[in-house]
C-alpha cells in the first residue's frame, strides 16, 4: 500500500514540472496506475489525485488536458463518493467560466464522470446535486417539466458562431423532439419555418435545414402536419448556388420522406424530379470524353496512376463540393424507391434510365450509393416476401416493372462491363451486389449476357490486389448465376471459369474456400446434369482438376466447420455425378466419408452426402461401405437429434431401395431394432420416414421382417388408432400394409391385418376400455382396410357382405357400425358394388338412426359407393334428395363428396340435374342446408367454369337475400390455394360478387366478407386489382351500428343483443388476412384507424385487434409509432381492468385472455426501438413494471416468445 502510495506521490510531483513533456508522461502514467484492477488509494492519495487533475484541466497544453478528462473515468470508479461530489461540483462551476476552452473540457469531463458511475451507487446525492447545478432550482421534478426551458436555451444555440455549438444543439433538439408536448414541438416548428421564411437565406440557414432533417428523423410524424408549409421552402433553398445548403435539402427531403410517408405522397414527384436534376450536377467535370480508350490505358499504363493524382489536385474535395449534392440527392432517390413501391412502373420509366446513365460517376462513393439506389429499385420488384403468391398460368401477364427490367437489361451490363475491369474494388463489390439482386430477380435473364460478363469475374478473382471480401463477392454473384440459369448456358465456359475457381478452393483464408466450394458444386452439377441424360458436353478434361483441388480440402481436419462441411458436401456431388469416371481414386473417397461419419461435427453432413451417393443415377458402388456404414447409421436412430434421424432414415432408405440384394441379416438387425422406438404419434414426420424404410425392407428382403408382428407393427397399428394421423404418414402406412399382405411378409395376412385393425373398435366403450375412439381413427381405419382390399379382391367381396351384415344387426355397437359404414365407402370407392342389391335400402334406413355419428358415416358412405358406381347411384341419390326432405341434409353431404371426388369428364352427363337440383334448394332456411349446397355448387362450377360461373352471377340480381348468401357463398367454395382453370374467369367477375359487400342484408355482407378472406388467403392476386374499390366498404362494416343493437329481457334481467357483431368480426379477419397477403395495396394510416377502433370493440374482436397491433408493429413500425399515444390507452384499459367479484368463471378466464393478449402487443410494441420516447408508452411501461401482477404476465409472455424461437429453430 506505502509502494503504492509512495509511487503515486512521485507522478504528482512531475505533474507540476514545467516542462509540458513530464507532465504528459506523468498523467499517462497514472492513467495506466488507474486502470489496474489491483490499485486501492488511501484518503489523502485520493483527495491529492483529485485535485490534480481537475488543476490539470485548466493546463496550457491540450494533450495534457485532454489526458486528464481520460484519468477521469477510471478514477470514479476508485474514489469515495464524497470526492466524486467533488469532482462534479468543480466540473459544474468550470462550465460557468468565461473561458470557452475551460467550459468544453469540463464539458467533456463530466460526461466522462456521468458515464462511468455505478449503476447502484449507494449514495443518492450526485445525480439530484448534478441536477441542481445544471438545471435552475426552479426545474426540479422530473425530466418532463426541463423540456420548455431546455428548448428555449437551445433554440439561440442555432445561431452561435462555432459549428460544434451548432451540431450539439440540433442533436440535442432531435432527442428533445419524441418526448415533448405538442404545443412545444409546435414551437419550435413554427421558430425553424419563420427563420426559414426569411426575405433572403443567411448563413444560418443551413443549420436550420440540418435542423429540420434531424426532427423529422427523430419524430418524423410529427413534422407531417407542417410539410405543407415546410416543403415549399426546402424546394425553394435548393436552387441556391450553395452545394452544401443542397446537400442538407435532399437530406431533409431523405428524412421526410422516410419519415412521413402519407404527407409526403403529393410532394414525391416533385423531389424526383430535383433528384434527377441534381444527381448529375457536376459541373467541373466533363464526362464527354473517349471512355473505353480511358479504362484501357488505366489498365494497362502507370501513367494513369499520376494522371489521377494530378486530377485529384485540380479538382480536390475542398473545391468541388459538388459530389455531396450528388450523393444526397441519390440517396434521397434510394428513399423514394424504397417507400413507394406503388410508383414502381413509372420509376422504371424516369428514375432507372438516369441511374444506369450515372454508372459512369467518378467519385467512387457517390457511384457506391448509386448502385445501392439500383439495387433497391430490383429488390422492390421481387414478389413481397411473407405474401402468398399464387404460381403463374399460362395466360397470366407478365408484372409490368418485370418487362420493363428485362428491357434495361443489356443497357445495365454494357455499363458494368467496364466497371466490372476498374482498380476500384468499392465500384467492383457494388457491380457483383447489383448482378446477384439482378439474376434473383431475373432468373434465366442474363444467358446471353455472360460472356461480356465473364472477363470482370475473373479479373477479380485472379487479381493479387483484390481483397477477401471482393473475391467472396465475386463468388457468391457466379454461384447464384450458376443456379439461376440452365446447364447449357454455362458448359461453353467451363474451361474458363474453373482454373480461378479452384485457385480459389485453395486459398488460405476460409472464407474464400468456402465460397468456391459452393460454387464448385454448382459447377459440377452443370457440367454433367443427371436430370439431362442427352447432355453431349465432354467433362473428361475438368474431372483431374476438380477432384484434386477438392480432395485436398476434403482430407484436411485442422480447418474450419464450414468448409469441412461444404468439402464433404462438394465431393458428394462429385462422386454423384462423375463418380464413374473417377476410376481408382473412388474407393478412398468413399472411405473418407466413412471415417467423416464417424465424426460426430460432420456425421450430419456425411450422412446427407451419402444420401445423395446412393440414390445417384450413376448406381455408385457403395457395397464396400455398407459393413461398416449400416451399423453406425443404426446407431444414430438412437440420438436426441431430430435433424440426424431424418437424414439417416433417409439415407437408409435409398440403400435399401439400391442394394437390397447386398444387405445382410446383421446388417438389417441394426436397422430393425431401432425401428420400433421412432414410430410414435410425438413426431409424426420420423413416424412416416420409418414406415417407409419397413416399406421399403418388406420389398427388397421380406424373409428379414419374420419377427415384426411383435417389434414394429404394433407401434403403426397404435399410430393407425392415433387421432392424429393423416397426410403423408397415412400415406406410408396404406403404403407398408399393402406390400406386407401381397409378400406375405412377417406372416401377416389379410385377415390377421384386418383384425389388428378394427379390434379396438370391437371393445371400444366396453368396462375393460372404457376410452372412446377419436373419430379420426374410424377414418384412417376405414382407409388401410380400403388400401388391403384393393390387392386382396377376392378377400374383399366377402368382407363386403360382412360389413353390411354387421350394419343391419342392431345388436352391433355403434363404434363398428361406423366404421363398417365408412370402410364400405372407401371400398366402394374403388370397387363396384353394384352387385350389393341391399346397400342402398342399409344406408337410407341408417339416416333415421338416434346417432348422429352413425348417420353422418352412412352419408359418407353413400357418397363414396356413388364414385366407384356413378351410373346406377348417382340418379337414385338426385331423386332421393328431392323427395325426402328429412333427409335432405345427408344426402347433400353424399352429393358433396360426389362432386369432390368425381372427374369433370365424368359429372358433365349429369351436369344439369346436380345444377337445377341445388338451385331448387338454396334457399332453405336451415343455414347448415345452405352451406352444403353453397359447396356443392361451388365444387360443380370448377367443373365447367366458362358455361356455370355467369349463371351464378346472374343469380346475385335474386329477389331472395338466402338465395344471395348461397350464390356468394359458392364463390368462395371456387377459390383454392392451387392454380385451377377457374382463376382467370372469376379475376374477370369477382368484383361483381365483391359488390354485395354493400348488400342491403347483413348476413350476405357477412358472407360477402368471409367469400372476400377466403380470397385473399388462398389467391391475393384476384382481389389485388378490386382493393381500392372494395377496401371502404370493409372499413365500413367495421363500425358498430347502433340501428343493429337491440335489448332483450331475459325475465328480471335485461340482455343486449348486437346483430351487427359476426359481421364486425368478419370484417376484422379480412383486415388480418389483407396484412398479410396484401400489405404492399393497403393506405397504412386508414388501416390504423380501424384497428384503433376496434381496440375498444367487444372481446373477440378486442382479440383480433391485439393480434393486429402486434403484426403491425414488426411490419410497418413507422406508422405505429405515429399513434402510439392513441394506441396505448386501450391497452391500458384493458390491462387495469377488472372483473366484478361475483362473476362467473368464464368472466375471469376471458378476461385473464384478454389481458395477456393485450400484454403480447404491448410486448411488440416495445420492440420497436423508438417506442419508450413516447412519454405514454414510457409511462406505462413503467406502471406494467412497477405492477407485480401486470410484470408477471409481461414476463411470462416473453418466456412464451422465447421458448417458441427455440422450438422454430429446433425445427428448422
Amino acid at each position: 500500500m506505502s509502494n503504492i502510495s509512495y509511487h503515486i506521490s512521485n507522478l504528482l510531483e512531475k505533474m507540476t514540472s514545467t516542462d509540458k513533456d513530464f507532465r504528459f508522461m506523468a498523467t499517462n502514467d497514472l492513467m495506466m496506475e488507474l486502470q489496474k484492477d489491483s490499485i486501492k488509494l488511501d484518503e489523502d492519495s485520493e483527495k491529492k489525485v483529485v485535485t490534480m487533475l481537475l488543476k490539470l484541466l485548466e493546463d496550457k497544453n491540450g494533450e495534457v488536458q485532454n489526458l486528464a478528462v481520460k484519468c477521469l473515468g477510471p478514477l470514479v470508479v476508485k474514489v469515495k463518493e464524497c470526492q466524486v461530489e467533488t469532482m462534479v461540483d468543480k466540473l459544474c462551476s468550470n462550465m460557468m467560466s468565461d473561458k470557452e476552452q475551460l467550459r468544453d473540457i469540463s464539458s467533456m469531463g463530466l460526461k466522462t464522470v456521468i458515464a462511468e458511475l455505478p449503476a447502484c451507487s449507494s449514495g443518492t446525492t450526485i445525480l439530484p446535486n448534478l441536477c441542481v447545478i445544471l438545471y435552475p432550482p426552479r426545474l426540479s421534478g422530473t425530466l418532463v417539466s426541463f423540456h420548455a426551458s431546455i428548448l428555449t436555451s437551445l433554440l439561440p444555440q442555432l445561431t452561435s458562431p462555432r459549428m460544434a455549438v451548432r451540431k450539439r444543439a440540433i442533436m440535442a433538439l432531435g432527442h428533445l423532439v419524441p418526448s415533448c408536448s405538442t404545443a412545444l414541438f409546435t414551437q419550435l416548428a413554427e421558430h425553424l419555418m419563420a427563420e426559414l421564411g426569411r426575405a433572403q437565406p443567411s448563413s444560418n440557414t443551413r443549420t436550420y435545414i440540418q435542423c429540420l432533417a434531424m426532427v423529422s428523423r427523430q419524430g418524423g410524424h410529427r413534422v407531417g402536419e407542417h410539410l405543407e408549409k415546410i416543403i415549399p421552402m426546402v424546394v425553394k433553398f435548393c436552387s441556391v448556388e450553395d452545394d452544401e445548403l443542397r446537400e442538407y435539402c435532399f437530406q431533409a427531403f431523405e428524412a421526410f420522406i422516410r419519415r412521413c410517408p402519407k404527407e409526403m405522397s403529393p410532394h414525391v414527384p416533385m423531389v424526383i424530379k430535383l433528384c434527377l436534376k441534381y444527381m448529375t450536377y457536376d459541373p467541373n467535370y466533363n464526362y464527354d470524353v473517349d471512355e473505353d480508350q480511358e479504362v484501357d490505358e488505366s489498365m494497362d499504363t502507370e501513367d494513369w496512376v499520376d494522371e489521377d493524382q494530378e486530377s485529384d489536385d485540380e479538382y480536390s474535395d475542398d473545391d468541388d463540393m459538388s459530389w455531396k449534392v450528388r450523393r444526397s440527392s441519390v440517396k434521397c432517390l434510394e428513399a423514394v424507391i424504397s417507400t413507394r413501391r406503388d410508383l414502381l412502373v413509372e420509376l422504371y420509366g424516369s428514375v432507372a434510365p438516369v441511374l444506369l446513365a450515372r454508372f459512369k460517376e467518378r467519385e467512387e462513393n457517390v457511384k457506391a450509393d448509386i448502385f445501392v439506389a439500383f439495387v433497391a429499385l430490383l429488390k422492390q420488384t421481387r414478389p413481397v416476401q411473407g405474401l402468398n403468391i399464387t404460381a403463374s398460368e399460362p395466360g397470366d401477364k407478365e408484372d409490368p416493372s418485370i418487362t420493363l427490367l428485362k428491357k434495361q437489361v443489356p443497357t445495365v451490363v454494357k455499363a458494368l462491363h467496364k466497371q466490372l475491369k476498374e482498380k476500384s474494388m468499392k465500384s467492383r463489390q457494388g457491380c457483383f451486389s447489383l448482378l446477384t439482386e439482378l439474376a434473383k430477380v431475373l432468373p434465366g435473364d442474363l444467358g446471353e449476357h455472360i460472356p461480356a460478363l465473364i472477363p470482370g469475374i475473373i479479373y477479380s478473382l485472379t487479381d493479387k490486389s483484390s481483397s477477401s471480401n471482393m473475391k467472396i463477392d465475386a463468388l457468391s454473384f457466379l454461384h447464384v448465376l450458376l443456379c439461376s440459369h440452365p446447364p447449357g448456358v454455362f458448359q461453353q465456359h467451363i474451361k474458363v471459369f474453373l482454373p480461378p475457381v479452384i485457385q480459389c478452393v485453395e486459398d488460405p483464408f476460409y472464407k474464400i474456400t468456402s465460397e468456391a466450394l459452393l460454387v464448385t458444386q454448382q459447377m459440377v452439377r452443370i457440367m454433367r446434369p443427371l436430370e439431362v441424360p442427352t447432355s453431349t458436353f465432354d467433362v473428361k478434361p475438368y474431372v483431374k482438376d476438380v477432384f484434386a483441388g477438392t480432395l485436398k480440402r476434403l482430407k484436411a481436419t485442422d480447418i474450419d466447420q464450414e468448409v469441412k462441411e461444404r468439402a464433404i458436401s462438394c465431393m458428394g456431388h462429385i462422386v454423384s455425378h462423375l463418380g464413374d469416371l473417377l476410376g481408382s481414386d473412388l474407393q478412398p473417397t468413399l472411405q473418407i466419408f466413412l471415417e467423416r461419419l464417424k465424426n460426430e461435427i460432420t456425421r450430419l453432413t456425411a450422412v446427407k452426402t451419402l444420401t445423395l451417393i446412393a440414390a445417384s443415377a450413376l448406381r455408385i458402388d457403395l457395397r464396400p461401405l455398407l459393413a461398416e456404414g449400416i451399423p453406425i447409421l443404426g446407431s444414430f436412430l438412437r440420438k436426441n437429434q431430430r435433424a440426424l434421424k431424418l437424414s439417416t432414415l433417409s439415407a437408409l432408405n435409398v440403400i435399401v431401395l439400391k442394394y437390397s440384394d447386398s444387405l445382410k441379416p446383421d446388417m438389417i438387425e441394426s436397422m430393425l431394432n431401432e425401428l420400433p422406438g421412432l414410430i410414435e404419434e410425438s413426431d409424426m414426420h420420423i413416424s412416416q420416414m420409418a414406415v417407409m424404410l419397413l416399406t421399403s425392407l418388406a420389398k427388397g428382403c421380406p424373409a428379414s421382417l419374420v419377427k415384426i408382428g411383435n417389434t414394429a407393427l404394433p407401434g403403426v397399428f397404435h399410430l393407425v388408432h392415433s387421432p392424429l394421423l393423416q397426410g403423408g404418414a397415412l400415406s406410408a402406412i396404406l403404403d407398408l400394409l399393402q406390400v406386407l399382405v401381397v409378400t406375405k411378409t412377417g406372416n401377416m395376412g389379410y385377415n390377421d391385418l384386418l383384425k389388428a385393425l378394427m379390434g379396438p373398435f370391437h371393445g371400444s366403450g366396453k368396462a375393460a376400455d372404457p376410452t372412446p375412439i377419436h373419430r379420426q381413427s374410424y377414418y384412417s381405419v376405414a382407409r388401410c382396410v380400403a388400401a388391403l382390399s384393393s390387392v386382396c379382391p377376392k378377400e374383399a367381396s366377402g368382407m363386403v357382405t360382412s360389413f353390411i351384415q354387421e350394419v343391419k344387426n342392431p345388436k352391433t355397437p355403434e363404434p363398428v357400425r361406423i366404421l363398417s359404414f365408412l370402410s364400405l365407402g372407401e371400398v366402394g370407392r374403388n370397387m363396384n358394388l353394384g352387385g350389393q342389391k341391399e346397400l342402398k335400402t342399409v344406408i337410407l334406413e341408417a339416416f333415421s338412426s338416434p346417432n348422429e355419428e352413425v348417420k353422418s358415416a352412412a352419408s359418407c358412405a353413400l357418397g363414396n359407393i356413388c364414385v366407384g358406381n356413378l351410373e346406377e347411384y348417382l340418379p337414385f341419390m338426385l331423386k332421393e334428395i328431392g323427395s325426402q326432405p328429412r333427409r335432405q341434409y345427408l344426402l347433400l353431404h353424399s352429393l358433396k363428396e360426389v362432386i369432390s371426388a368425381c372427374s369433370s369428364q365424368s359429372l358433365l352427363t349429369h351436369m344439369e340435374d346436380i345444377w337445377a337440383l341445388l338451385f331448387k334448394n338454396c334457399e332453405c332456411a336451415e343455414e347448415g342446408t345452405r352451406n352444403v349446397v353453397a359447396e356443392c355448387l361451388g365444387k360443380l362450377t370448377m367443373v365447367n367454369p366458362s358455361q356455370l360461373l355467369p349463371r351464378l352471377k346472374q343469380k346475385l340480381s335474386s329477389g331472395s337475400p338466402l338465395a344471395r348468401s348461397t350464390v356468394v357463398t359458392a364463390v368462395k367454395f371456387t377459390i383454392v390455394d392451387q392454380p385451377v382453370p377457374i382463376d382467370s374467369l372469376l379475376k374477370g367477375c369477382i368484383g361483381d360478387f365483391l359488390k354485395t359487400l354493400q348488400d342491403k342484408d347483413p348476413n350476405v355482407r357477412r358472407v360477402a366478407l368471409v367469400m372476400f378472406n377466403s380470397a385473399a388467403h388462398n389467391k391475393p392476386s384476384l382481389i389485388h386489382s378490386q382493393l381500392a374499390s372494395v377496401l371502404p366498404s370493409l372499413y365500413k362494416e367495421t363500425q358498430i351500428r347502433k340501428d343493429l343493437i337491440r335489448e332483450v329481457e331475459m325475465g328480471p334481467f335485461k340482455h343486449t343483443v348486437d346483430d351487427g357483431l359476426d359481421v364486425r368480426k368478419a370484417a376484422f379477419e379480412c383486415m388480418y388476412t389483407l396484412l398479410d397477403n396484401c400489405l404492399d395495396s393497403l393506405d397504412i394510416s386508414e388501416f390504423l384507424n380501424h384497428v384503433e377502433e376496434g381496440l375498444k370493440d367487444h372481446y373477440d374482436i378486442r382479440m383480433l385487434t391485439f393480434i393486429m397491433l402486434a403484426r403491425l408493429s414488426s411490419l410497418c413500425p413507422n406508422a405505429v409509432v405515429q399513434r402510439l399515444d392513441r394506441l396505448v390507452e386501450p391497452l391500458r384499459a384493458t390491462c387495469t381492468t377488472r372483473v366484478k367479484a361475483g362473476s362467473v368463471k368464464q368472466e375471469f378466464e376471458k378476461q385473464e385472455e384478454l389481458r395477456r393478449s393485450a400484454m403480447r402487443a404491448v410486448a411488440a410494441l416495445l420492440s420497436i426501438s423508438e417506442v419508450e420516447k413516447s412519454p405514454a408508452m414510457a409511462d406505462f411501461a413503467n406502471q406494467i413494471r412497477t405492477n407485480a401482477e401486470m410484470a408477471s404476465i409481461f414476463q411470462s409472455i416473453q418466456g412464451d416468445a422465447l421458448s417458441s424461437t427455440v422450438e422454430s429453430m429446433d425445427t428448422s
